[in-house]
């Protein structure tokens, strides 16, 4: 049977040409499937309407949940993140330009048990040479060492409560590349793997002119290539298919087996 070419996004790395691109967080959106994969993988569910060009997924006991809108509007959410955690609601978003790597970095973290200790977060950004900032009502602010990329924990008034606003900047006054809003309620350790993702400097595998500005990153042809990165995202999937069988095994009520009777009461029986 021959069937039609069917043009879609979903894109197979193997017949693309890949090259090492850098800063991470001016590269592009990236594959929207290596998140929504990998949550497929972990069991979340689609609810998707089908007359609709979006995804929603849900998490297998509908805790969590992930929307992708077709929003490439740089000023407006493109992934939407909703939670509950100890009986509070939390919600993150994320406009269309903000790169896989760093969404997937907190979408990664729900699928782990929440550690133990969380790692402070401002400290891990001046590390990375980020600068830092703090006024008397308690808003914090850290900037990239380019001056494009900065991060807020900041409030009109204390005690209404406060946000977190991630956002890149394009130079000269040239508007707003992508912006981040998380949640101060969110659990906190989702918040450290979203700016340590944030401080990471690795470079990202995007094609030739794939980005929004290229005149603002570095390209070279080298990093992994086709195979290396499929064969990376089907390892990715395994290891995401066994940890959720273990977490439902580990869930799933234990069924006994029988007790056989003692000796002595089947020789009386006898």
């Amino acid at each position: 049977m021959i069937r039609s070419y069917l043009h879609t996004g979903a894109r197979d790395p193997r017949t693309r040409i890949w090259f090492e691109t850098s800063p991470r967080h001016l590269a592009g959106r990236g594959d929207p499937c290596r998140i929504t994969q990998t949550l497929r993988a972990a069991g979340w569910k689609s609810h998707s309407d089908p007359d609709y060009p979006h995804i929603v997924l849900a998490s297998p006991d509908y805790q969590h949940s992930l929307v992708l809108e077709p929003e490439p509007v740089p000023c407006k959410a493109s992934w939407r993140v909703r939670g509950q955690s100890d009986h509070t609601s939390w919600y993150t978003e994320f406009s269309a330009h903000v790169p896989v790597e760093i969404v997937a970095a907190l979408t990664d973290a729900l699928l782990q048990p929440a550690p133990e200790t969380t790692p402070d977060i401002w400290p891990a950004l001046v590390s990375a040479g980020w600068s830092y900032q703090h006024d008397e009502q308690g808003n914090e602010t850290a900037s990239h060492p380019d001056g494009i990329l900065g991060l807020r924990r900041w409030t009109v008034d204390p005690d209404e409560g406060f946000y977190w606003t991630a956002q890149a900047l394009l130079p000269d006054g040239g508007g707003r590349l992508w912006r981040a809003s998380l949640d101060d309620g969110m659990p906190a350790h989702l918040i450290a793997a979203f700016t340590n993702a944030l401080a990471s400097d690795k470079p990202v595998q995007r094609e030739m002119w794939d980005v929004p500005h290229t005149h603002l990153v570095t390209q070279e042809a080298r990093g992994p290539q086709g195979e290396e990165l499929a064969a990376a995202h089907e390892a990715r999937l395994k290891s995401v298919r066994a940890a959720a069988r273990m977490a439902q095994r580990m869930a799933s009520p234990q069924t006994q087996p029988p007790v056989p009777p003692p000796a002595h009461y089947t020789s009386v029986r006898r």
